[in-house]
């Protein structure tokens, strides 16, 4: 009786050792089969950092005056919309726009808890979404005008990137009735 216990319980021990063989054959095969596909893309994903890092030499060109080197990261045709509505289009009319602001409005500007993130846009989530890479931007601003005033604000701002790596579009959503407001004569 021993003896076919001991035989059963080897044929069992082989037979189950057998299934594993295969089930491991088989994940192979559809883990082989999966790696030929071709994959669609992801919806969104990460930016290369030298997105964040470009949007950090920007913030740095505004704070020190440089608008010149702050200005020659736009395209010719970048627009620049707040989320009132208002916008500028065109390099020349962002140019216009923000040097005059800094020359004769703007004592001084500092941006700090500064958070940079870069993704790229594979696929919109709606029709009008841009597709390409992103870099949304979050910090604290502290202004000080020419007039005296001081304003504390938080700023969220979104930069696209052309594939020149030029931004062409800029969303800045910032309310705007404190400034306006705190540089009232």
């Amino acid at each position: 009786m021993k003896k076919v216990f001991l035989f059963a319980a080897g044929c069992l021990l082989m037979f189950a050792c057998n299934n594993k063989s295969s089930d491991q054959t088989g994940a192979k095969d559809s883990s082989a089969a999966m790696a030929a596909e071709p994959k669609t893309p992801a919806p969104t994903e990460f930016a290369d950092q030298k997105y964040a890092d470009m949007g950090k030499k920007s913030a740095g060109q505004m704070e020190s005056g440089d608008m010149d080197g702050w200005l020659s990261q736009f395209a010719d045709s970048a627009r620049y919309y707040w989320s009132g509505g208002d916008s500028l289009i065109g390099k020349a009319a962002i140019g216009k726009y923000w040097k005059d602001r800094r020359a004769n409005v703007i004592d001084s500007i500092k941006y700090s808890n500064q958070i940079w993130l870069p993704i790229k846009v594979n696929i919109p989530q709606a029709p009008p979404q841009t597709p390409g890479t992103w870099l949304l931007a979050w910090s604290q601003v502290s202004v000080k005008y020419k007039n005296g005033k001081k304003l504390g604000l938080w700023l969220h701002i979104l930069y696209h990137f052309d594939n020149s790596d030029k931004v062409d579009q800029v969303v800045q959503f910032i309310d705007r009735a404190p400034i306006i407001a705190a540089t009232k004569k």
